[in-house]
């Protein structure tokens, strides 16, 4: 499942999170524990604090995965990326399909009153909650998301 070259760098001056961490998984939902067992693992050997990797790390990637697998699968069975970096203050996870993308400000509010009983629709949302910093490439089919040591979502975990 993960890259077993050496780590390289490409981040920009100013991101340096030690570790780094490359996996293509199948669009199969069944992957996705092995691979959040990964990523939080790698987290935990970067000093990251416990707590946020509960809930925070562990809903927030496994949203994400759920949705480029569900809804960004527009060739087939096309792999879904995953890049992460590590440190003790700052976990930054990248997710891409390669899917058509989506507007995420097209969503609609799953708190309101209307969308409350309307399945799904809830993972953008519980992403945006959790984590710090969340960021769609214009296309929407790439996600990078941020959780900070002790960030504003750092009441949650």
């Amino acid at each position: 499942m993960t890259d077993a070259s050496p780590p390289q760098d490409h981040r920009a001056p100013g991101h340096e999170t030690g570790v780094d961490f490359r996996a293509e998984l199948p669009p199969d939902v069944d992957r996705i524990p092995a691979l959040l067992e990964e990523i939080v693992a790698r987290a935990r050997a970067a000093g990251f604090p416990h707590g946020r990797l509960r809930l925070n790390l562990r809903v927030g990637v496994c949203e994400a995965l759920s949705n480029a697998m569900q809804h960004g699968q527009t060739e087939g069975r096309a792999p879904i990326r995953v890049e992460a970096s590590f440190s003790s203050a700052r976990i930054e996870v990248r997710i891409a399909d390669r899917g058509g993308g989506f507007d995420p400000g097209d969503l609609p509010d799953p708190t309101l009153p209307e969308n409350l009983a309307r399945p799904g629709g809830r993972g953008v949302f519980l992403i945006r909650k959790l984590m710090d910093e969340v960021e769609y490439n214009d296309v929407g089919n790439s996600l990078r998301m941020v959780l900070l040591a002790g960030g504003p979502a750092g009441e949650a975990g």
